[in-house]
């Protein structure tokens, strides 16, 4: 978890299939009339009720996380199943971006998913943390596009890196500045990832604009324009001088200065349910270290308000 302490364009990089499930009864001492199942294989975990499903919670890491390092950095099972709340956990990671093939598979993996364990398809959430939430946001346009079954009322991201033209500029600058020897190989590994990619976006934007789900140079939201009457909560912490203590970096190079432009962006582009959600000194990882760049700057107990309509 230590690569999350650079830059923040480079920590959101540093931020599968058994056919056997096994199904597990997990009753509550303090609630015993709740009961819960845990159901588990290579490609997701899921914690549901097992009456009165009230909604569902679907999950992405940051870009090396597993299950087992969502669940410890964001300890949200025991008060969604307090509120009859399924949670979906994905072991889906390592991704910056989606192509066509994938957001049609992981399209296909969650109509799986909810047709198996029976899950309601009436009120279900997506979020991210980190390249997770770039997931939560491509994959919840393209669910609403397609205009299947599978329609979220809401998707929401942590701290997430959304222009992925400003990742290589952020890059460069990284590689150029010298400034801290643990982040140069993370900075040329991404900007040499890119380059393969989509190129240099100071010479084509338009490679980057087809997969971004932001890009602040020119105001693109083009994969996520059919998200207009989806709620959308954008996470985030501002914490500039933590930043330039530890890695030198500039407002402009974080996360959370594109994060904002979004949220003006879609204020501007009609969009009808829009939270910019800015917190203070609520980073924190698991172990204690203080880290803007967390999962726990997410107030569980209102997040669950904001997926029940009753905030």
């Amino acid at each position: 978890m230590k690569k999350f302490l650079l830059i923040v364009s480079i920590i959101t990089i540093f931020s599968s299939c058994k056919n056997d499930v096994k199904e597990v009864d997990v009753e509550s001492e303090s609630i015993p009339e709740k009961t819960s199942l845990e159901i588990k294989n290579d490609n997701y975990e899921l914690h549901t009720p097992t009456n009165n499903i009230r909604a569902t919670l679907i999950l992405f890491g940051g870009y090396p996380e597993s299950v087992e390092d969502i669940k410890r950095e964001f300890k949200i099972l025991e008060t969604a199943i307090d509120h009859n709340i399924s949670v979906l956990l994905m072991n889906y990671n390592k991704k910056l971006w989606l192509g066509k093939n994938e957001l049609e598979g992981l399209a296909e993996q969650f109509q799986n998913i909810f047709e198996t364990h029976k899950l309601p398809t009436d009120n279900f959430y997506v979020g991210g943390f980190s390249s997770g939430g770039n997931m939560a946001l491509l994959i919840s346009d393209f669910m609403t596009k397609e205009n299947t079954n599978l329609i979220p009322k809401g998707v929401f991201i942590v701290d997430s890196p959304i222009d992925l033209a400003a990742l290589y500029n952020t890059a460069q600058k990284n590689i150029e500045r010298d400034s801290l020897n643990a982040t140069i190989a993370e900075s040329t590994w991404l900007l040499e990832t890119l380059s393969k990619e989509f190129g240099n976006p100071n010479i084509n934007i338009s490679n980057y604009e087809a997969f971004s789900v932001y890009t602040a140079k020119t105001n693109n939201i083009d994969n996520i324009e059919h998200l207009k009457n989806t709620k959308i909560r954008l996470y985030t912490e501002p914490d500039s001088l933590w930043w330039k203590e530890k890695t030198m970096a500039k407002y402009d190079e974080m996360n959370a200065y594109y994060i904002k432009s979004l949220y003006e962006s879609l204020n501007t582009s009609e969009f009808s349910n829009v939270e910019y959600i800015p917190t203070k000194n609520k980073g924190y990882r698991s172990d204690g270290e203080r880290n803007p760049h967390s999962w726990s700057i997410i107030d569980k107990e209102n997040l669950i308000n904001w997926m029940l309509n009753e905030k």
